[in-house]
Parts: structure tokens; C-alpha cells; sequence
């Protein structure tokens, strides 16, 4: 799973003496520690999974000025007739500048292997990126596409401005770190603080009881390719302060749901310049 992270430029409002308005404060994401349960909610095709269940703890840091900062690990046990039990483990470690024109990430899986590199955004738009591991290889494209982080903030814009639709290129530095994914978001009505069943204990804490949010699906897929199939879909509610709850991952053949299971919420450092 990719980090569930984006954002856009707010709308300004002409003011007029009679009818003079405020544009929203900058999006404010919130430093947290979450943890969600994996567990199967669909199998199909050609995996035929009988079972599977693992977790996500995630722990995410920092503000507008110093850069962001996310500790991201998934483990995933998938359970086989066929072919037998398989565990996947993934570790991800970020930072993203506050403008969003840079990022340096290191992603390490069971086997050991990853990558570590540095990517910039030019003033073109386009992607440059270092990798110190594998040494000596580098990628570029173009396209204007941009971080995770900048992604999930762009979708709390369209949220707060009633868009519904949100269509970006991203790169996370995922897999291999040689690709950059087109994204279409879909965002549904905005829900109201406290609204809607079945909400988490973990949700139900003073830094959530006024903070709107809105259920989110984004599809990636391989760009430039033809077919639209998504490679796979996520979806979950999207809290205003960049909290996530009622994950559901998609990966095509099978899909996990995630339930927040614990959730620690850091007060804001305040910018400094």
C-alpha cells in the first residue's frame, strides 16, 4: 500500500465591502501515530486466497515549514490452499519538503532489498530522480507529477471546496522507483464531525470531535498505458487534519480492509518562519 498521502491551490474570493469573505486556512495536517487490522474482505482470480490478515502502523510528523516526515510498515499474511501461507512485509520511510518539491524515501522488503533515493521536482514540472540504492541509477519523467503528501493534501482542498473528482500524476518511490502513477480520486459529500455508525473507540477523542472528513477512493494506474484498469484502488474516509479511517485496499485479485485499531494525535508545531 502506498501511503495514503496529497494537495491544491484554495479559491480566493473577490472581496466586496457588503458581502466581504475570508479564503480557508492552509490544510494542517496533523502529526499521528495509527495503527490499522488487515483482514480479508474479497478473494477471486487466479491467487485464491483462503485467508489473510496482517496490520499497517504508520507515523507521520512534521509541518508546513520543516517538511513531513512518515514511518510506514505493512504486514501481510496471505493464506493459500494452493500454494500455501506467504508473508509480506514492506517498510517505508519518508521525508517530504513543506513546498512539495522534494522528497527522499527508503522503502526495505522481507528479502531485504529496496530502494533509497532523492527526487526533485524542476521548475518544468518534471521529475528527477538520484537513487543511492541501486547506486548509480537514476529516473526522470515528466508530467508534473508530485508527492504523496502534496497528493493528500490537494484531496482535502477538493473536499473542502465540494469537488468531486481529483485527477493527478504521483510519484511515491514505490516498487522499483522507476514509476510514476496517473490518479483518479473520487470524493464523496463532506461528513460532518461525529457523524455516521460504527466509528472506532480509537476515533473518538477531542482532536476528531470537530473535524469533517469525506469518503475518498483513488485508483492508480500504470501510465501511459491503454488499458484503465487500475494496478490497485484504495479507499477510506479522509479526516480535514489528514487522519484516515475505514481503509479498504483493493489490490484487484483480493481486498483487505483496515480497522483503526489505535491512534495517538500530536499537537502541531507551530512554523517557526
Amino acid at each position: 500500500m502506498r501511503s495514503l498521502l496529497t494537495a491544491s491551490a484554495l479559491s480566493l474570493v473577490m472581496l466586496a465591502p457588503a458581502f466581504a469573505q475570508t479564503a480557508k486556512p492552509a490544510v494542517q495536517l496533523v502529526p499521528h501515530r495509527a495503527v490499522y487490522d488487515l483482514s480479508l474482505t474479497r478473494s477471486g482470480g487466479s491467487r485464491g486466497l483462503d485467508n489473510a490478515r496482517g496490520r499497517i502502523a504508520m507515523d507521520f510528523g512534521g509541518n508546513a515549514c520543516d517538511g513531513y516526515t512518515l514511518k510506514y510498515r505493512q504486514v501481510t499474511v496471505l493464506d493459500s490452499s494452493e500454494t500455501g501461507s506467504r508473508t509480506l512485509d514492506t517498510r517505508t520511510a519518508t521525508f517530504e519538503a513543506g513546498d512539495g518539491l522534494s522528497m527522499r524515501f527508503k522503502s526495505t522488503g522481507a528479502a531485504g532489498d529496496g530502494v533509497d533515493g532523492d527526487a526533485k521536482l524542476r521548475p518544468d514540472g518534471s521529475l528527477d530522480v538520484r537513487f543511492k540504492q541501486p547506486r548509480n541509477a537514476s529516473f526522470a519523467a515528466g508530467g508534473q507529477p508530485i508527492f504523496p503528501t502534496e497528493h493528500l493534501k490537494r484531496l482535502i482542498e477538493a473536499g473542502r471546496a465540494g469537488q468531486t473528482t481529483l485527477s493527478v500524476k504521483v510519484y511515491d518511490g514505490s516498487d522499483d522507483g522507476k514509476k510514476v502513477y496517473e490518479t483518479l480520486g473520487l470524493i464523496g459529500h463532506r461528513i460532518e464531525p461525529g457523524a455516521g455508525g460504527n466509528l472506532e473507540d480509537a476515533t473518538k477523542q477531542d482532536a476528531l470531535s470537530s473535524v469533517p472528513r469525506w469518503p475518498v477512493t483513488i485508483s492508480y494506474f500504470t501510465e501511459g498505458v491503454g488499458d484503465r484498469v487500475p494496478v490497485y484502488t484504495i479507499s477510506f474516509e479522509l479526516y480535514e487534519n489528514g487522519i484516515s479511517r475505514a481503509l479498504k485496499l483493493d489490490y484487484g485479485d483480493f481486498a483487505l480492509k483496515g480497522d483503526l485499531q489505535s491512534l495517538q494525535v500530536q499537537a502541531v508545531t507551530p512554523c517557526q518562519r
